[in-house]
């Protein structure tokens, strides 16, 4: 024993030694291999306990770097035995030997035993840490939700303790996927599927957590994935029909049975009620059709989980709909969407109470390997940013794998967070089917070609325990093939697949008509906009506004009481107030949207004294429904696809996101091209998002100024989004309440202004919000007697045209169009025949040529004016948006508009 520590009892010390000399047997080894010739005359007595101690501290140290570090030497991977000689693990590192083994110590912690020799706690930490699960959880900082972990997995040595029924269930479902997989192989040669072969643990780790879901009070799980093992998941898990999937392999959807354009097959999303094989009860699954852009499906899924939340009355603690996201590895670690999604999942307003993250860990993405991937250890390090414990699991041991997957939908229930699986196994194939990732890895590769599948390691394992009996296996598979050639005979002989699950739940129901450009009044009685305007303007009493916030709201008030005019703002307001009093909820997300880029809304009011906060829309009187406004985070990809996804699970709230500017909608390119313009055409989808995207030219450089307008309309088709560039503030007002009062869904990309927002002349009167509609194309409201030219435009260059025309007075009639698409032509050649007596008919636009609407309008006017000039005004083409110099800015705007004109030259 070496040095002595301060402030031993030695009372204590004496004490042992008397029960030594008595009973030996009685203390633990390290006490008796003391106290064999020890002469306690000659010794400081507090010696022996400060020995102890520090010996207990290398303990607990042994015990805190195995719970830290075991998952490096954990037999995780299947296709490698790890390493084990760690250097942080080995008892020299700690001030052990060998002879130390026998030695007794307090287990703190660790579970079992409260006092065990060394040897006995190292193989304890052997089995939970390193055997076939691996764990990282120490990055959690909440100490009791680590000791939660350590107390589920430390105790029964991280493993599961199933009952050879459930061992039996593991097996049926391995044969079932591995089966379903080598039948189309064979059936299907050469035919994309994205398998999920050497991953089949997949399905019962997802039949553990659906199995188990009402029991943790869970009635929904919403399901993303990837292309990945989609068919297995669907067949085997969500119960599609094999004989529709056999039938989208066969080709013979006869003309007119699948809405829309469709997609592949193994982008399909598909809903079920499953029937949990534990005790009965249903489950309802959704899985989300989702593109070949993978993990951009994560953030559709969140959305679609609040608003499902919302409609089962689960927002305070979000147990009842769950979000389980399928992952690949390369994918989890390469796109930054995950790192967003991260981000989203303790924000107020995107929270959903946690995700169940399964990472199917190929261990290498098309052709690229680990090193070639990612910079960090593991693919899933990127969890960690908040906090997830994740879980390593060797997907050649099935039981393992539902161990882990019942640990974690557990967590996820008790704590509302986030959670990580990481399934360690191979991909069987290549990339696709028809790939041969010999070239690129011809040693993997002979080793999986040699692999025995799980199902075949899992049989043995069964037979070697006697749960199983060769006969019984041979009988299950046999039935499990009768029923995939049951099913390819039906689906080959019937020419049609078994009808699928209708695409729109009930809550759709009267919301799914074709699009029609039917007139819809939106007006509202002048009581009710009275009835949000006080609303909008009491401040509540003792409450200390903004006095520049304050000085506005009586002006308001009485413009709405005394039938005056209103602002875009205000139109606004009103527009979200009256939707709330007819009980349609209101959700508007984006970056400082609660205030307004540019300090025009103040949706949300902070007490200047107190900070608190208050809400006025929320204080309408009788008022069945509420509005909903977040500042989001600094991410465009992420919360559009959010709240994408929660316009598709909630059809019956007006649903908005605004960008910043409107530019910033370029990071978010992936969900508008994937899935706001083409879900109803691929998976016959309906959304009723709006996207809020300020556009105009004020001078403010090439990121403030264009929103784009002509990627949307190049992606127009089919009657699959509204464009609409509203010039007033009646017209917003009225086609944002169109937009929820139509009898269908289609996503509105609006055009918003900035400079607009104050303009003297952008005013509506009260009464163009009570009665009257939105107006998809507005004529001159003052034209000229005898126009010399027509001059057609939208947006926000009407009022520079205004302004030019009343400075030159010159004889230019203006006409407004207000919706881009579906292009109103018939309003729009009614407006050309008031004005035939025009010469030239000349389009302007602020944007460059080759941007804005000329290149989408200019077919379309050529093939309505047979005969007539039709002339461009504007920028020329450019390969920037606009130009930096707000001096170089103002010469252009000015050029443009005496091109409109006819005063400047034509370009």
């Amino acid at each position: 024993m070496g040095a002595v520590a301060a402030g031993l009892d030695p009372a204590y010390l004496e004490a042992l030694y008397e029960q030594w000399k008595t009973d030996p047997g009685s203390l633990d080894v390290s006490w008796q291999m003391f106290f064999q010739g020890f002469d306690l005359a000659s010794c400081d007595r507090s010696c022996v306990a400060a020995e102890q101690a520090r010996d207990q501290s290398r303990v607990a140290s042994l015990i805190y770097n195995y719970r830290d570090q075991g998952h490096r030497i954990a037999r995780t991977n299947p296709l490698h035995e790890p390493d084990l000689t760690l250097t942080d693990l080995e008892l020299s590192s700690f001030g052990f030997e060998d002879s130390d083994l026998e030695r007794v110590f307090d287990t703190g912690h660790l579970g079992g035993p409260q006092r065990a020799p060394l040897r006995e706690i190292v193989e304890i930490l052997r089995r939970t840490y390193c055997g076939s699960v691996g764990v990282e959880y120490l990055q959690i900082q909440d100490v009791g939700i680590r000791r939660w972990l350590q107390e589920q997995m430390e105790p029964g040595l991280n493993r599961a303790r199933l009952t050879r029924e459930e061992r039996l269930q593991i097996l049926e479902l391995l044969i079932d996927a591995e089966l379903f997989e080598t039948f189309i192989q064979g059936r299907y040669l050469g035919q994309k599927r994205f398998s999920l072969e050497g991953a089949e643990s997949l399905i019962p780790l997802l039949h553990w957590i659906v199995d188990n879901a009402p029991d943790a009070g869970i009635e929904e799980i919403v399901i993303g994935m990837a292309h990945r093992g989609r068919l297995n998941v669907l067949a085997n898990l969500l119960d599609k029909s094999y004989s529709t999937i056999f039938s989208e392999f066969e080709d013979n959807y006869l003309t007119g049975s699948v809405a829309g354009d469709a997609d592949v097959k193994y982008h399909k999303g598909f809903g079920s009620v499953h029937v949990s094989h534990r005790d009965g009860r249903p489950v309802h699954l959704g899985l989300t059709a989702n593109p070949s852009h993978l993990e951009v499906v994560d953030p559709v899924v969140l959305g679609r989980v609040r608003a499902k939340q919302r409609q089962r009355g689960d927002m305070a603690e979000r147990v009842k709909v769950v979000p389980v996201l399928v992952h690949g590895d390369a994918a989890f670690a390469g796109q930054g969407i995950v790192a967003e999604c991260f981000n989203l999942s303790r924000l107020d307003g995107y929270w959903v109470g946690g995700s169940i993250h399964v990472v199917v860990n190929n261990q290498i993405g098309f052709t690229t390997l680990p090193g070639e991937a990612r910079s960090s250890l593991y693919a899933t390090d990127v969890a960690k940013i908040v906090e997830a414990p994740i879980f390593h699991v060797n997907g050649d041991d099935p039981e393992a794998v539902v161990h882990v997957a019942d640990l974690a939908l557990r967590y996820r229930q008790e704590f509302r967070r986030d959670v990580v699986i990481d399934l360690l196994c191979y991909r069987r194939h290549g990339h696709q089917e028809i790939d041969e990732p010999g070239f690129t890895q011809p040693g993997m590769y002979r080793e999986i070609r040699e692999h025995p599948t799980v199902r075949r390691l899992y049989t043995h394992r069964l037979l070697d325990d006697g749960v199983l009996s060769p006969e019984e296996a041979e009988a299950t598979t046999a039935r499990f093939q009768s029923r995939l050639e049951q099913a390819l005979d039906q689906a080959r002989t019937s020419g049609e697949p078994e009808p699928a699950e209708p695409a729109y739940e009930a809550l759709w129901e009267g919301l799914d008509e074709p699009y029609s450009d039917a007139t819809i009044e939106s007006g509202v009685a002048h009581e009710r906009l009275v009835t949000v305007a006080r609303a909008l303007t009491e401040v509540p009493e003792g409450f200390s506004l903004n006095p520049k916030v304050a000085r506005h709201l009586p002006a308001r008030r009485e413009a709405v009481e005394q039938r005056g005019e209103v602002d875009w703002t205000l139109a606004e307001g009103l527009c979200f107030g009256s939707l709330l009093l007819e009980g349609t909820p209101v959700r508007l997300s984006g970056q400082d949207s609660a205030r307004g880029t540019f300090s025009q809304r103040h949706a949300i009011w902070h007490d200047s004294e107190t900070e608190a906060l208050h809400v006025p829309l929320n204080a309408l009187p009788g008022a069945p429904a509420r509005f909903c406004v977040y500042n989001s985070p600094l991410s465009e990809a992420s919360v559009l696809g959010f709240d994408y996804g929660y316009s598709l699970s909630e059809p019956r709230m007006l649903v908005l996101w605004e960008a910043q500017f409107g530019d910033f909608a370029n990071g978010a390119q992936v969900i508008i091209d994937q899935f706001l313009v083409a879900a109803q055409a691929k998976w016959q989808r309906g959304s009723g998002l709006v996207m809020l995207l300020p556009h105009g030219y004020e001078g403010q450089g090439p990121e403030h100024s264009n929103a784009y307008l002509e990627r949307y309309l190049a992606a127009c088709a089919s009657d699959n989004i509204q464009v609409c560039n509203p010039s007033t503030p009646a017209q917003l007002f009225h086609v944002l309440r169109r937009q929820v009062l139509r009898p269908f869904r289609r996503p509105l990309v609006l055009m918003t202004p900035k400079s607009l927002l104050r303009h003297p002349r952008v005013r509506s009167p009260v009464g163009d919000l009570i009665g009257g509609r939105f107006d998809e194309v507005l004529d001159d409201p003052s034209p000229p007697e005898q126009p010399e030219r027509l001059v057609l435009c939208s947006g926000k260059l009407y009022y520079d045209l205004i302004e030019g025309r009343e400075a030159a007075h010159s004889a230019a009639a203006l006409v407004r169009v207000e919706q881009l698409y579906p292009f109103p032509e018939p309003k729009l050649a009614d407006a050309l025949a008031r004005h035939a007596a025009a010469g030239e008919i000349v389009w302007a636009q602020e944007e460059p040529r080759n941007r804005g609407a000329w290149s989408y309008v200019e077919p379309r006017l050529r093939s309505m004016l047979p005969g007539r000039t039709l002339r461009y005004a504007g920028r020329p083409a450019s390969a920037s948006p606009a130009t930096g110099s707000l001096h170089r800015h103002r010469e252009e705007q000015d050029a443009v508009v005496k091109q409109a004109l006819g005063e400047g030259e034509e370009r």
